[in-house]
């Protein structure tokens, strides 16, 4: 029944969302002021920074009329809708980038999880989801002035859906298992397993399964990948046609690892010649020749396909020689020292990259002066590797450079001089090692020497010297060690 006092029908999803859309093109200040609401006493109870939340809490208790809660069922019972309120930015490119993830529900430790998909506290939530999208302009000091610009009552669509309740068994299965201290964001496609809590150590508990290992608290949430493609395709854009699934039914039978599998498996042995031919491509030999001839074998345009969008998914194209041997280590973007120095490492650029993405490898194999294909896997890094091995080369890294690099000059025959210094080489590590992501050297030391172009290829030391800007690179022979099934002869 339609009430008069909060302006919707609280059992009506049509209704609630009739009501919410009149949010659109608003801003967090017009809803309060339409409401009789004393601006400052707002400012103090919704737009706290440190508020996680403040600015949903207030259009849940502001605009909708209820007060918000930490209930099980969804913020609107009587019509089975939940509220989430999420931001979104808008990139150099103009593109459209949601914020955040969008967190449905807590994973309980406390009692056995519901194997059952529609039975769960996850599709109670997420079967009717009102998202509301606001722009986070950052060039805003007042929270309170970000625009409301997207309202939309949103169900995954049944495509979407086939990948979400694999995503959903794949996690209650490690938990079943007692391995909820393994799992990471990576392991799935749309909807993960996020972590709760603002560090490893406090939001630690035991598990209900297995042998009780303390394991970080997660939720279930929808990835920040999905939901800027649900944004940008399903609400604010067009639909996309760069699919892998031409018909998506076949999930019902087969994992996207398999159906990905299965479509590389048809050109496997053919050279990248031939493929060119085939493509009707020309064969030059450049690095994106590879990554152009797999995303046509994928029968896709680039390697944004919308599948790949929607699970943070990254194309790498790797290259192995006739000695088994890779020659080129995979490249991260750059990083500043000072940032580096103040993260900890479950925070940090790098782990939140390997926990969030996975990777496609595309495997070829040099034969002559061609290289065939010899197949294709879906790869996140796993537990062990990430959370022991790159956490202790990580942690390596940054005690360096947080206590003092220590460089050595050299001046060879000609007169060149170059410098080396005592961060971990490539050899020293198993897994990532750090080397310049500049092109050109560029150093500017204490005692006034400068070499090179610094405010072009260096950054700043936490000693005030300045070092050719740096970057996290994979050693080339731990992916060798991912792929070794793939290019055994």
């Amino acid at each position: 029944m339609f009430s008069d006092k909060l302006g919707y029908d609280p059992a009506s999803p049509d209704s609630i969302e009739e009501y919410a859309k009149k949010l659109e093109d608003n801003t967090f200040i017009d809803v309060i002021k339409s409401k009789g609401i004393e601006e400052q006493a707002a400012v103090q109870a919704y737009a706290n920074k440190l508020r996680k939340g403040g600015l949903g809490i207030l259009l849940e208790e502001v605009y909708f009329g209820y007060k918000a809660n930490s209930k099980q069922e969804a913020d609107f019972p009587k019509a089975g809708v939940e509220l989430k309120t999420t931001p979104y930015e808008i990139t150099k490119k103009g593109e459209l980038r949601a914020g955040e993830r969008v967190v449905i529900t807590n994973i309980s430790y406390d009692g056995p999880v519901e194997v059952d998909f529609y039975k769960s506290h996850a599709w109670l939530k997420m079967r009717h989801i009102l998202l509301i999208y606001y722009w986070r302009n950052k060039l805003l000091e007042n929270r309170l002035l970000y625009p409301i610009k997207y309202v939309r009552l949103f169900t995954p669509p049944e495509d979407d859906l086939e990948i979400i309740k694999r995503d959903y068994n794949y996690i209650t299965d490690l938990i079943q298992q007692g391995r909820a201290h393994e799992l990471s964001e990576a392991d799935t496609m749309y909807l993960g397993a996020c972590t709760k809590g603002a560090n490893a150590e406090k939001s630690t508990v035991p598990q209900f399964y297995g042998d009780k290992t303390p394991a970080r608290k997660r939720a279930f949430c929808f990835k920040n990948s999905y939901i800027t493609y649900v944004l940008n395709h399903y609400i604010a854009g067009d639909s996309s046609d760069n699919s892998i699934l031409k018909d998506a039914s076949v999930l019902k039978e087969k994992s996207f690892e398999d159906i990905l599998t299965d479509i590389v498996s048809e050109y496997v042995g053919k050279s990248d010649k031939e493929l060119c031919e085939k493509f009707g491509r020309e064969y030059n030999n450049n690095k994106a020749q590879w990554n152009d001839l797999a995303c046509k074998m994928l029968g896709i345009r680039d390697e944004h396909a919308d599948e790949f969008e929607k699970a943070n998914i990254k194309v790498k194209t790797i290259r192995v020689e006739e000695n088994n041997k890779i020659v080129e280590n995979m490249s991260f973007p750059p990083f500043k020292f000072m940032d580096l120095v103040d993260e900890e490492y479950d925070e940090s650029t790098l782990h939140d990259y390997f926990d969030e993405t996975r990777l496609f490898f595309f495997v070829w194999k040099r034969d002559g002066d061609v290289y065939r294909v010899k197949g294709c896997m879906l790869w996140n890094m796993p537990f062990h590797d990430l959370d022991v091995v790159v956490r202790q080369e990580w942690e390596q890294y940054r005690r360096i450079i947080r206590y003092g690099v220590e460089f050595t000059k050299h001046i060879d025959s000609k007169g060149k001089i170059s410098f080396s210094n005592n961060l971990p080489n490539k050899s020293e590590t198993e897994i990532i090692h750090v080397r310049p992501h500049a092109t050109k050297a560029a150093y500017r030391f204490n005692n006034g020497d400068e070499y090179g172009n610094v405010n072009r290829d260096a950054n700043v030391l936490p000693n005030g010297e300045y070092m050719t800007t740096q970057s996290f690179w994979i050693n080339n022979s731990y992916i060798l060690k991912q792929i070794k099934d793939l290019v055994r002869d």
